[in-house]
Protein backbone atom coordinates (compact mmCIF):
# COMPACT_ATOMS: atom_id res chain seq x y z
CA UNK A 1 0.00 0.00 0.00
CA UNK A 2 0.85 3.42 -0.54
CA UNK A 3 0.48 7.04 0.65
CA UNK A 4 0.49 9.52 -2.07
CA UNK A 5 0.56 12.80 -1.25
CA UNK A 6 -0.06 15.98 -3.86
CA UNK A 7 -0.16 19.32 -3.33
CA UNK A 8 -1.99 21.32 -6.03
CA UNK A 9 -2.71 24.87 -6.76
CA UNK A 10 -6.03 25.83 -5.91
CA UNK A 11 -7.67 26.25 -9.27
CA UNK A 12 -7.19 22.69 -9.79
CA UNK A 13 -8.45 21.20 -6.77
CA UNK A 14 -12.21 20.58 -7.29
CA UNK A 15 -11.18 19.83 -10.87
CA UNK A 16 -8.87 16.40 -9.63
CA UNK A 17 -11.01 15.69 -6.99
CA UNK A 18 -13.94 14.84 -9.08
CA UNK A 19 -11.24 13.17 -11.37
CA UNK A 20 -10.22 11.18 -8.43
CA UNK A 21 -13.94 10.28 -7.05
CA UNK A 22 -14.47 8.96 -10.42
CA UNK A 23 -11.99 6.65 -10.87
CA UNK A 24 -12.80 5.13 -7.26
CA UNK A 25 -10.02 7.05 -5.78
CA UNK A 26 -10.68 7.81 -1.75
CA UNK A 27 -8.95 11.68 -1.20
CA UNK A 28 -8.63 13.56 2.38
CA UNK A 29 -7.99 17.20 1.04
CA UNK A 30 -6.57 19.60 3.26
CA UNK A 31 -6.28 23.49 2.90
CA UNK A 32 -2.40 24.85 2.93
CA UNK A 33 -0.80 26.89 2.45
CA UNK A 34 2.64 27.56 0.49
CA UNK A 35 5.76 29.06 1.68
CA UNK A 36 7.16 30.64 -1.79
CA UNK A 37 4.15 32.59 -2.89
CA UNK A 38 2.22 32.54 0.35
CA UNK A 39 -1.05 31.58 -1.49
CA UNK A 40 -3.33 29.10 -0.99
CA UNK A 41 -3.43 25.52 -1.97
CA UNK A 42 -4.65 22.03 -1.81
CA UNK A 43 -2.83 19.13 -0.44
CA UNK A 44 -4.53 15.90 -0.96
CA UNK A 45 -3.77 12.43 0.63
CA UNK A 46 -4.47 9.37 -0.72
CA UNK A 47 -3.93 6.14 -0.16
CA UNK A 48 -3.73 3.29 -2.56
CA UNK A 49 -3.20 -0.13 -3.34
CA UNK A 50 0.88 -0.67 -5.09
CA UNK A 51 -0.74 -1.58 -8.17
CA UNK A 52 -3.01 1.53 -8.43
CA UNK A 53 0.23 3.94 -7.95
CA UNK A 54 0.39 4.75 -11.36
CA UNK A 55 -3.33 5.64 -12.29
CA UNK A 56 -3.61 7.90 -9.31
CA UNK A 57 -0.26 9.13 -10.67
CA UNK A 58 -2.06 10.11 -14.08
CA UNK A 59 -4.85 11.51 -13.00
CA UNK A 60 -3.00 14.22 -11.50
CA UNK A 61 -0.92 14.77 -14.30
CA UNK A 62 -3.77 14.93 -16.19
CA UNK A 63 -6.27 17.35 -13.92
CA UNK A 64 -3.07 19.44 -12.46
CA UNK A 65 -2.23 22.22 -15.40
CA UNK A 66 1.55 24.32 -14.38
CA UNK A 67 0.46 28.37 -15.68
CA UNK A 68 2.19 31.30 -15.78
CA UNK A 69 1.47 33.95 -12.99
CA UNK A 70 2.40 37.63 -12.61
CA UNK A 71 3.78 38.14 -8.43
CA UNK A 72 4.58 41.04 -6.77
CA UNK A 73 7.39 40.66 -4.52
CA UNK A 74 7.12 41.07 -0.72
CA UNK A 75 9.29 44.20 0.29
CA UNK A 76 12.51 43.30 2.13
CA UNK A 77 12.15 43.09 5.93
CA UNK A 78 14.45 45.97 7.77
CA UNK A 79 16.31 48.44 5.59
CA UNK A 80 14.30 51.16 3.95
CA UNK A 81 11.33 50.66 2.66
CA UNK A 82 10.50 54.01 0.90
CA UNK A 83 13.57 52.81 -1.96
CA UNK A 84 11.91 49.71 -2.75
CA UNK A 85 9.21 50.04 -5.44
CA UNK A 86 8.02 46.14 -6.28
CA UNK A 87 7.99 44.93 -10.30
CA UNK A 88 6.09 41.99 -10.72
CA UNK A 89 7.61 38.77 -11.46
CA UNK A 90 6.43 36.55 -13.82
CA UNK A 91 6.85 32.58 -12.28
CA UNK A 92 5.36 29.19 -13.02
CA UNK A 93 2.87 28.17 -10.49
CA UNK A 94 0.26 24.84 -11.02
CA UNK A 95 0.80 21.29 -11.70
CA UNK A 96 1.35 19.36 -8.56
CA UNK A 97 4.06 18.27 -6.02
CA UNK A 98 3.65 14.73 -5.54
CA UNK A 99 5.43 12.68 -2.91
CA UNK A 100 4.76 8.45 -2.97
CA UNK A 101 5.53 6.86 0.69
CA UNK A 102 5.16 3.24 1.37
CA UNK A 103 2.70 2.11 4.24
CA UNK A 104 3.22 -0.35 6.51
CA UNK A 105 -0.26 -0.24 8.22
CA UNK A 106 -3.79 1.04 7.55
CA UNK A 107 -6.55 0.42 9.68
CA UNK A 108 -10.07 1.95 9.46
CA UNK A 109 -12.29 2.10 12.53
Amino acid sequence: MKMIIAVVQDKDSNKLSSALVEHNFRATKLATTGGFLKSGNTTFMIGTDDIRVDKALQIIKDNCQSREQLVAPVSPMGGNADAYVPYPVQVEVGGATVFVLPIENFLQF
